[in-house]
């Protein structure tokens, strides 16, 4: 049986462009946000604007808020401070809201090709690779870099 796969973008030193020509060639369906705020100083990356520009190019948009990374371990990827990061993250998943968005996450991602979306843009360094690891235990991960 083959496993489902999940993919993961940041989009950190990065264009729109290219942004969209990632997600395109990989065939993602839907962005899952998984950031707490979603909003950016790089243009075109806030939710409003970033929902528009997916819609555009026949990608769909939800956003998870409760899945995001609470301002402390926002802090703590800043610093490159991953174990601190990794504490208080687990500590957000461990909350109702987060296990229920998790649960729709993961129903999001059987059904269609999804994306988790995040600033960083080596995965490893960020949350949405603790969230896959934790909330997609069974699925194939590809981390674009556009």
């Amino acid at each position: 049986m083959e496993r489902p796969t999940i993919w993961t973008i940041g989009y950190e030193q990065t264009t729109m462009g290219d942004f969209l020509a990632a997600l395109t060639a990989a065939g993602v369906e839907v962005v899952a946000d998984v950031r707490a705020l979603p909003l950016s100083r790089r243009p075109g990356f806030s939710k409003s604007t970033l929902a528009a520009s997916l819609a555009d190019a026949g990608i769909g948009y939800a956003h998870f808020r409760a899945l995001g990374t609470p301002s402390e371990g926002r802090a703590a990827a800043r610093r490159h401070d991953h174990a601190t990061l990794e504490r208080i993250y687990a500590g957000q998943l461990e909350l109702p809201e987060a296990m229920v968005a998790m649960a729709a996450l993961a129903d999001l991602a059987r059904e269609k090709r999804t994306c988790l979306l995040c600033f960083e843009r080596a995965a490893d360094g960020c949350h949405r690779t603790l969230l896959r690891e934790v909330a997609l235990p069974g699925f194939e991960a590809v981390d674009l870099v556009p």
